[in-house]
């Protein structure tokens, strides 16, 4: 196949041997000639290798436009969903091209799921990783410098070996693609430390033409891409983030009995598809669950052998089995197309990693579903990780110490993860390979296989320097935590957001003024409503007037806003409640005290949910909901930025949620005693005055709710419990009346 490609030096060579009697400059003309020829030759028209080679008759939405870049030598980074074709964008290229293209892939399994799928359509395609022997290694190296492949794959760790990087040198690089990009970043959800070294790779090839791609990488990941790469005045494809074939929804369970239950309703319905969970031991227990109720699955997580992950994942991809239960070490490059859902039994870290595994559903562009279990209490386990992807400037220095003092002679240390964690006295052991990770990167140590064991040595680069000495920039480690617990800020606030799923996370990566989905739960039910700018003057004030009562009530601090009361009190103040609650702390000298006390506690309350999904204001977790701005909502409440929002109705508001999706429970809201006995002494003249019984008037827990959410009108009363359109119509009016001192 690749004779039929590659221009064949030998051929000229013959041609030039049978012309031997033409003179020096006619035969120098004849070859070049000859030469052109065969390179034209070689030279495949895109739409041609994409018939004959991927037998599609189209491109897909924004591939053409990037082949065509590529095929014309430009440098670039490329962003498409999952599932919308970004491998064939240099992969056609590949085969348009004169010479070979390096691939660079983070996971092995990833690699083989693409060679094999090359191979089988008769592309000649190899990889090169550590699962290959020293002599099958140098022999597919020997081949690539043949130009034997038109496509090799490539772990980013064997750029580190010397004698590879000398081989590359007799290769001819027609383009250098760094697949799932987002690697590169420490600010992306998958950080691989070895990616950091791909722009100095590309110096050392000469800088051949070079491409990025990922299907997730917010504004921020995109900007560490171009600066890492050093590209060259590259060309950039944001082909949208949007996967209108899934519908996205959150459901919210407190007991893991719940989510087992939901868990089998959607297998039963969709079949095929894989449930994320955090950790190897969730793993282990949902697949053993699903085993039990007869669903062909497999587990699969970083904790099984490379043989076992391998055979576990052939087994889904061959449809040996209908569910993949994993962590998220099962994922990127994951190509079964007839994934029909996707579950997450925890919530992820970050909108990133939810999207991307997300996306694993629907590849073949037909309806797919992608539900999140959501418990709060789950996000300890995140915060967890993210302490172990964070290790603190005293952790690093304690860990090398330990370290020197444990070496050898030859400056090696041979110890498990847990000794090294144990002795640096680092509870958290996920921290010590995040610190080996960074002293790698600064050229302290490396890391090594010890023959017969299932450890890895470590092996000190600079023993002479000391832990006081280490060359560590502690702002960016400060940085780095702050940023990757902003993202599970971010996932979480989505989780209780009421704003259509698809809209908030194209929000998230830049995609403004997305429109919404039409098919998630939130859309679907009509949660959210029409959202839309102010309309008038009064809307803007009221806002204003809002956001300036939750700023009196927070501390702003040099990281931004910290709130220090939940939105209950919030309320509370702004409609001048005399509860003991509100005068202890001196809630009533503040200048917004009572500020909106015409509008009811019921709209008011709706206004904050509104406020709180468009991520003007937010709810800080922590042993307690703690109310505060957020950046947008500073600029809102200082007139420099539009308010979009579900807009609640002047009117009285929306329905009352006894406990609201962000912690806020009715029982927060201020209990006026006086106006309570007021409401019952109504109560009592009207059963009076009809001679029935006074809790067929209203009962007590009625009068409680008039009480505590202050309803502004007939129609916001008669959304709460306990009041019909018969007794609202009969006796709902006095009660208004006195509730707002009419």
């Amino acid at each position: 196949m690749t004779g039929d490609i590659l221009c064949n030096m030998s051929s000229i060579q013959a041609l030039v041997g049978t012309i031997g009697d033409i003179n020096g400059k006619e035969v120098a003309i004849m070859v070049l000639f000859c030469f052109s020829l065969c390179c034209m030759a070689c030279v495949i028209e895109p739409r041609e290798a994409l018939k004959d080679y991927f037998g599609f008759d189209a491109f897909l939405d924004g591939q053409e436009e990037v082949v065509d870049q590529i095929i014309s030598g430009q440098d670039g980074l490329v962003v498409m969903p999952t599932g919308g074709g970004k491998s064939l964008c240099y992969q056609l290229p590949a085969l348009c091209l004169e010479g070979v293209t390096l691939v660079v892939s983070p996971l092995i399994a990833l690699m083989k799921d693409q060679v094999d799928a090359l191979q089988a359509r008769g592309i000649a395609a190899t990889m090169i990783n550590s699962t290959l022997s020293w002599p099958e290694q140098r022999d597919r190296i020997e081949r690539m410098k043949a130009a034997e492949y038109k496509l090799v794959y490539i772990a980013p760790e064997r750029f580190r070996a010397e004698s590879f990087m000398a081989a590359l040198a007799d290769v001819n690089i027609a383009l250098f693609a760094v697949d799932e990009a987002h690697c590169l970043s420490q600010w992306g959800h998958d950080f691989r430390p070895e990616y950091m070294r791909l722009g100095r790779v590309l110096d050392h090839l000469g800088r051949p033409q070079a491409l990025a791609l990922t299907a997730t990488a917010t504004p921020v990941v995109r900007k560490d891409i171009l600066e890492v790469l050093a590209l060259r005045s590259p060309f950039e494809t944001l082909s949208g983030f949007s996967r209108p074939n899934l519908s996205l929804s959150i459901t919210s369970v407190d007991k893991r009995a719940k989510k087992y239950n939901r868990l089998r309703e959607i297998i039963s319905e969709w079949k095929t598809g894989v449930v994320y969970c955090s950790t190897r031991k969730r793993v282990e227990e949902v697949a053993e669950t699903l085993h039990g109720w007869g669903v062909r699955c497999i587990a699969y997580h970083g904790g099984m052998s490379e043989a076992e992950r391998e055979q576990t994942q052939n087994d889904f991809i061959s449809k040996k089995a209908d569910v993949a239960v994993a962590t998220n070490a099962f994922g990127m490059g994951i190509d079964r197309s007839d994934v029909r859902f996707v579950a997450h039994f925890e919530v992820p870290g970050s909108i990133e990693a939810y999207y991307q595994e997300a996306g694993r559903a629907g590849r073949d562009g037909d309806e797919a579903y992608c539900e999140m279990f959501f418990n709060y209490a789950d996000t300890r386990t995140q915060e967890f990780f993210i302490e172990g992807a964070n290790p603190s400037y005293q952790h690093i220095t304690a860990c090398y110490s330990f370290l020197q003092n444990e070496a050898d002679e030859n400056f090696e240390v041979f110890k498990t993860m847990d000794e090294i964690a144990d002795g640096a006295g680092i509870k958290n052991t996920m921290a010590v390979g995040s610190v080996f990770s960074i002293l790698a990167r600064g050229g302290y140590l490396e890391r090594f296989d010890v023959t017969g064991k299932r450890m890895k040595g470590t092996r000190l680069k600079r023993p002479d320097v000391m832990a006081s000495e280490l060359d560590v920039n502690r702002n960016a480690l400060e940085e780095k935590e702050r940023r990757d617990r902003q993202k599970l800020d971010e996932i979480v606030r989505v989780c209780y957001s009421r704003q259509c799923r698809q809209q908030a996370i194209l929000e998230y990566f830049g995609e403004h003024d997305a429109p919404t989905c039409g098919n998630c739960d939130i859309c679907s039910n009509n949660f959210g409503g029409e959202v839309r700018s102010a309309s008038s003057d009064a809307e803007t004030l009221i806002v204003r007037k809002a956001l300036s009562g939750v700023a009196r009530m927070s501390r702003k601090t040099s990281e931004g806003w910290q709130g220090r009361f939940g939105r209950g009190r919030v309320v509370q103040m702004l409609m001048g409640s005399k509860s003991q609650e509100i005068l202890r702390v001196r809630l009533n000298e503040l200048t917004t005290y009572g500020l909106l006390k015409d509008y009811g506690t019921a709209y008011l309350n709706e206004l904050f949910r509104s406020l709180h999904d468009a991520a003007i204001i937010y709810t800080q977790k922590g042993d307690y909901p703690l109310l505060t701005l957020t950046e947008l909502g500073e600029k809102v409440m200082l007139g420099d930025s539009e308010c979009r929002i579900v807009w609640p109705d002047l009117d009285g508001g929306n329905d009352i949620d006894l406990k609201d999706g962000d912690g806020v429970k009715l029982q927060e809201f201020d209990f006026d005693t006086n106006l309570h006995s007021r409401l019952k002494d109504i109560r009592s003249e009207l059963a009076d005055r009809d001679g029935v019984p006074h809790y067929l008037i209203f009962p007590n827990k009625t009068l409680e709710y008039f009480t505590r959410l202050r309803p502004a009108s007939i129609d916001a009363a008669m959304r709460i419990k306990g009041v019909g359109e018969v007794k609202a119509k009969k006796y709902l009016q006095p009660f208004i009346d006195e509730i707002h001192g009419k």
